[in-house]
């Protein structure tokens, strides 16, 4: 059987090639749009090498195919390559009520903190309506503003139910 010569070189090792630069690509520039068909042709591309029989290009279409579709799978419901960030934002209204804490002083005009679960980079620039939180202080974000810039206010310990009922024993308390 012929080996399928493309550019002088034979097809599963260009697929080798291609693969590779894809996923040192996806490596450079995270964000999972390159890693399924990187995966995907180098598989295919080293079944050829090393299965010479396998190196038609009908049967490396359908090894690209079924790898293609292994890792997608794998990539979504496992979330191999992105780790465990079930929870990480999808846009600034997510971090509406996510806590963190204060990398430095947060003013009513400057400040940062560093959220838990807050995506790629966790670290945003924080502005409290009103007081100043020290650094180290535990905060929650009360408005993500749309930007990298975020309006928080101190955590005072207690969890979105005890302060419905601190609020609801409050009322009862004054009627």
């Amino acid at each position: 059987m012929a080996v399928v010569e493309v550019f002088g070189q034979s097809l599963s090792f260009l697929l080798v090639v291609v693969g590779t630069t894809l996923c040192i690509m996806e490596a450079l520039a995270p964000g999972a749009h390159l890693i399924v068909l990187g995966v995907a042709l180098l598989a295919a591309g080293l079944i050829g090498l090393f299965v010479p029989a396998a190196a038609t290009p009908f049967v490396l279409a359908g090894l690209v195919l079924a790898f293609g579709l292994a890792s997608l799978y794998l990539y979504r419901n496992y979330e191999l390559y992105q780790g465990t960030g079930r929870g990480q934002t999808r846009d600034s209204e997510d971090l509406r009520g996510s806590r963190g804490y204060v990398t430095e002083e947060v003013t009513p005009r400057e400040g940062r903190i560093k959220l838990q679960s807050g995506g790629f980079d966790s670290s945003y620039s924080a502005r409290t309506i009103s007081g100043t939180i020290p650094e180290g202080e535990d905060v929650v974000v009360v408005d993500p503003g749309g930007g990298n810039v975020v309006t928080v206010e101190a955590v005072d310990g207690l969890d979105d139910i005890d302060r419905e009922l601190e609020q609801e024993l409050t009322d009862a308390e004054g009627s």
